[in-house]
């Protein structure tokens, strides 16, 4: 049974509570995590020296695509790699994040790329041609309109996004072809073309 003297002078329900001392350890680290905050603070939010947690993610961010640009630039895209990532499922759903982006390729495709005003993208009929290097190439360099070859539409270049955009949007576009969404009708330059993949 403790004394009165271990115990706080309240009770309840018959029940008495220590008043022990708060061990030294645990007292040093609240201290230090005390003195540790008032840094923090004066260094990130009143001189503003370093970056916060999500504007140095952003950096980081940033310097990790920067470098996946540039091993995608060091290694040339070719049609089977196309593929292979039309396969992949981490590229194919970042390519439909892309593709859906309503400020991107959905505003003339739609997001089920069933067609706007450019072409629906899932049925058989391709302008330019179906191979993966083809829709590659339109998508990084863009077409313009050409009326005497009956090319009356023209599609923006995306090169200033990247290698690594392009090729998710590609992907993407891979991965849902002959897919038959119900929508817009062929062009009437289109050419009907099996899957060559």
């Amino acid at each position: 049974m403790s004394t009165a003297e271990d115990t706080r002078a309240h009770t309840y329900d018959g029940i008495e509570e220590f008043d022990n001392r708060l061990p030294n350890w645990w007292l040093w680290t609240f201290y230090l995590a005390c003195i540790f905050s008032v840094g923090y603070w004066v260094f990130y939010h009143t001189l503003g020296v370093g970056n916060l947690p999500i504007e140095q993610y952003a950096v980081e961010q940033a310097e990790a695509a920067a470098m996946l640009e540039k091993r995608a630039a060091e290694n040339p895209v070719t049609r089977e790699s196309l593929i292979e990532l039309s396969k992949n499922p981490a590229v194919v759903a970042a390519g439909k994040e892309i593709f859906q982006d309503m400020t991107k390729c959905a505003l003339c495709h739609k997001p089920d790329a069933s067609g706007n005003i450019g072409p629906n993208l899932t049925d058989d009929y391709w302008i330019y041609g179906n191979d993966p290097m083809t829709i590659y190439t339109t998508i990084l360099e863009g077409r313009q309109p050409d009326p005497a070859k009956g090319f009356v539409g023209g599609m923006q270049s995306w090169k200033p996004f990247g290698s690594m955009f392009v090729q998710r949007a590609t992907a993407y576009v891979l991965s849902i072809m002959d897919t038959k969404v119900p929508g817009k009708a062929p062009e009437p330059n289109a050419k009907q073309m099996a899957k060559s993949f």
